[in-house]
């Protein structure tokens, strides 16, 4: 347990290296926000403050811009740490999986809710590391029962592939209910 000792040491955070960019993004972000508030909301005639439909929109977004100007402020005065950039980098690394869904959700109309899901569950598991036979197999078997409580059970409405039209009539229409 640690002891806290002045105001300063209970104040005293741990900054990371990105800490300057992120701030910088989410004041930006926060701006675009407070500019974009008014075509968003409406202020209605009579009404009471607090049941006003922009009146927490606004307290909201012109909050979150105060304190992202103000952690934007604390970053740029606090000293400089290193590795900002390997940490950004880091960031975005992650946008590879918006590209992974982005294609998932091209091909599906294509091949198909389970194709696709089967196929993409097997590829991201092998991408991620998991290439021996037992875990692409249950990556596979995860994607089918992820068909079958949506599709099948939950009955979510999937707009089923082209692939499916090229199957005899009561395959296909079996795929397209539940499959």
């Amino acid at each position: 347990m640690t002891h806290i000792k002045t105001l300063q040491d209970l104040f005293k955070r741990y900054r990371r290296p990105g800490d300057l960019v992120f701030a910088v993004l989410f004041l930006l972000f926060a701006l675009f926000l407070l500019i974009n508030l008014d075509g968003q909301t409406t202020w209605v005639n009579r009404t009471k403050l607090a049941a006003q439909p922009a009146f927490w929109p606004t307290v909201s977004v012109w909050l979150m811009t105060i304190f992202a100007a103000l952690h934007l402020f604390g970053s740029v005065v606090s000293p400089r740490i290193e590795g900002r950039w390997t940490e950004v980098i880091f960031w975005l690394r992650s946008l590879e999986y918006v590209g992974w869904f982005l294609i998932y959700v091209l091909l599906a109309p294509i091949g198909g809710y389970l194709l696709s899901t089967v196929a993409f569950a097997t590829l991201l598991a092998f991408r991620l590391g998991y290439r021996t036979p037992k875990t692409l197999a249950a990556a596979a078997a995860s994607g089918f029962v992820i068909v079958l409580v949506f599709k099948t059970f939950l009955q979510v409405k999937v707009p089923g592939g082209q692939i499916y039209e090229s199957l005899p009539d009561g395959l296909r229409a079996f795929m397209l209910t539940y499959f």
